[in-house]
Parts: C-alpha cells; structure tokens; sequence
C-alpha cells in the first residue's frame, strides 16, 4: 500500500491548486479525480477564457460579494491569497490576460492556459495524478491514545489503496452532472459527521409557468440591461447587468446573479428601462409624437420588447397623443416595477454553481480542516461559500487551496 502525505480528492480548480501548493512544500501528494479530462468547469468557462478572479473583490467585507449562512468565512482565506496573488502566478508562467467589465479578469487566449499552468504547478511539486480513477471507500483510524501515531485514511481506489495523513476533500457541487459533477462530497461529510447547509442551484436562469409566460417567450433571444431586485425591503439585493429572454424564462447576467438569493415564492422586481424617467419622457412624448406609443418606446426599451407590451392592453397600441394619462402612468409603472414570480429553475444542468454544502461552522477558517474530524479538510465549491458571477467563485476556488495547502502537516 502506497503511503502518502495528503490526498487530494477532485481535480478541478480547488483541488489541482491545492495539490500543487503542498506538493512544492515537500509533502507527498496524491490527487484522484474519477472523470477522464481534468478541470473541466475551468474549460468551459468564461466562453472559454475562464473568468479566473474579480479585481473588485473585497475581502475585508466578502459579505458584498458571497452568500453562505456566513459569508464572513471565508474573510481569513480571501485576505490571505488575493487576486493579485493568482495574477502574479499567471504572469510567472506568461499567460496573458485582460480586464472586462466590474473588475472580471480573463485569459487572453484561452482557458486551456489555465489549466497547463495549473497541472505545471502540480508536475512541480512532484504531485502523483491518478485520472480517471474512482473512490470505493475511505476508512479513517483515528490516532494513538498516547499520541506516539497520527490518525490516518485508508482510501480504496480503483487502482488500489492507498493511505494518508490527511484527506482533502476538493469535489465541486452538484452544477452541470454532464461534465462529471456528484454528490461524492456532500457524502463524504456526511460519513464523518460534518454538518452540511441545504444545496440548491446558484447562478441559475430562472422559469416561469408556461401560459404567464406565452407573451413573452417570442422575445426569446432578446438581451438589454435591466436594474432587477428581489427580497424584503430591509434585505432588497438589487444589480444592474444585462438580462436575456428565453423561451422558459430568463437568463443573463442580471438573472443568474440575483439566483443566488432569490427566494422560491418570491417575487423578482425589474426596471426594463433604467436611468430613464419614463413617465416624464412618455408624457413628454405625448405632447410632442404622432408615432404609435410602441414606436416612441422603442426609443428607450428593444423595439420587440416595445411591440410585445404595448400588445398587452388596447389603450397602448394608440398613436402617442390618443393614448390615455392613465394608461401611460400604468405603462410606465409596470415598465419600471415589473413584478413576476419565477415557478423554478433550470436547475442544476444550468447552474453554475451550488449554493450550500459544507457547514461552515464545522471548518477552521484558517485552515479548512474539520473541527471535530482530524486530517479531514474541505475546499472550494463543496463548501458553503457561494460568489457572484465574475471570477468571485474561481478566486474562492484558489484562496481556499492555498489556505489548506499551507496547513497540511508534514511528515
């Protein structure tokens, strides 16, 4: 039976920098992973670039930018390896990369270059990399009464078994099961007694039932930047991005952001025209325009988002000047304060990511090992720390590798 230092469980962006960094401490590491291409959600995000971290993130306050039953956390992990940190690391391996909008941060040539940089990291800490390769069971023995024997884990894979100090859990959530995503994780914590926070698809388009909908599904396709909010007043999170129709519902930035606190029942709030007072501009219109009411609010909304409401009630498909004062107060209302309450989600074959996991009450902050179960150490996505859309995730992802990478014992 091979002896190692740690093993690290999942190959994706959490586990394949972890192993790395404790690799070039000196430890020896296994990573396993039961899927055939490494990383794959790294792959595939970003359009293909990979949205690697976010410049605007904050980690004195990391409550604005992840959701969690504590978001305040992952505070020691963020502060201690910073965006800047993973940018300095690409330009060590001379990957370009270039801003976006709100602080996103991507590979200029492709996400490709991510992960050779990060399997580089691994081949320099001399990590042994088992893939494809399955866990059938993990049995742990706890240590010596007089402390003469370290508690160890006894994992049996396909390829054999092996045994460990510490057992670094890095498997991902439950978003996009086609490109390998399990329950392992979640089960796992539940074999050592680890508390785990209900899991639920994040960063998700939303649905609406089929016959509310039908006005809008032949806007399918259509994208415009919305204000969109939801919640009680006191707890109202509100974002400005872009919001795109779909044939079930809604997507875009805009919707897959405000997902993540969303509240089954809830109603979502959306200003179709923000910065614009439409209803000084419509009254405005009114006194100057002979154009039919769909045509002058084509200058301020999509002109197929104009046609399809001014088709909702006879009084808006008047020529401006006929059109009523109060149908122009309710246009403008409904416009500014679309109220509507998703019947679901696309659930998690769209998500990207999934909100809950791992108790973060159950982890050291500093280290990410359990608290009531030695050696035992949970990281990235699996653990109950969400973030926005725009590289948040990804810089949670590495600070939370390195966090626990840093405290794995040596021998």
């Amino acid at each position: 039976m091979e002896i190692f230092d740690a093993v690290v469980i999942g190959a994706g962006a959490a586990g394949l920098f972890c192993a790395g960094q404790a690799g070039q401490r000196g430890l020896r590491v296994l990573l396993l992973d039961h899927a055939d291409k490494v990383a794959e959600k790294i792959r595939i995000s970003g359009g293909g670039r990979c949205n690697f971290t976010n410049r605007d993130l904050d980690p004195r306050a990391p409550h604005k930018h992840f959701v969690g039953q504590n978001p305040q956390f992952c505070r020691s992990a963020l502060s201690r390896y910073t965006p800047q940190d993973f940018i300095a690391l690409l330009e060590r391996h001379g990957i370009a990369w270039h801003e976006k909008h709100k602080g996103q941060l991507f590979a200029d040539r492709s996400a490709e270059d991510i992960i050779a940089m990060l399997l580089a990291e691994c081949a320099a800490g001399g990590v042994t990399h088992w893939q494809p390769c399955s866990v059938k069971n993990i049995v742990f023995s706890a240590p010596s009464a007089d402390g003469t024997c370290a508690g160890s884990y006894k994992i049996d894979t396909d390829r054999g078994a092996v045994r460990a100090r510490s057992l670094v859990v890095a498997t991902g959530g439950l978003s996009i099961p086609k490109i390998g995503a399990t329950d392992f994780g979640y089960r796992l914590a539940q074999q050592f007694g680890v508390p785990l926070i209900e899991r639920r698809p994040g960063l998700v388009p939303l649905t609406f039932d089929g016959a509310a909908w039908a006005p809008y599904a032949q806007l399918a396709g259509l994208a415009l930047p919305v204000e969109i909010s939801t919640g009680a007043k006191k707890e109202r999170t509100t974002f400005q991005e872009d919001l795109l129709f779909t044939h079930r519902g809604l997507s875009g930035p805009a919707v897959l952001q405000i997902s993540s606190y969303w509240e089954p029942g809830a109603p979502l709030s959306i200003h179709l025209a923000p910065g614009v007072d439409l209803l000084a501009a419509l009254a405005d219109a009114k006194l100057r325009s002979r154009k039919l009411l769909a045509n002058v609010l084509a200058q301020w909304v999509p002109s197929r988002l104009a046609d399809a409401w001014a088709a909702q009630s006879s009084d808006w498909q008047r020529p401006m000047a006929e059109v009523p004062d109060k149908a122009l107060v309710r246009l403008a209302e409904r416009l500014t304060r679309w109220e509507l309450v998703p019947t679901g989600s696309e659930g998690y074959k769209k998500a990207e990511v999934t909100l809950g996991g791992v108790d973060t009450r159950a982890l050291s902050q500093q280290t990410m090992e359990c608290k009531a179960q030695p050696g035992l150490y949970f990281i990235g996505e699996v653990v109950d720390v969400t973030g926005w859309l725009g590289g948040y995730n990804f810089q949670w992802a590495w600070a939370s590798a390195v966090a626990c990478a840093q405290a794995l014992p040596t021998r």
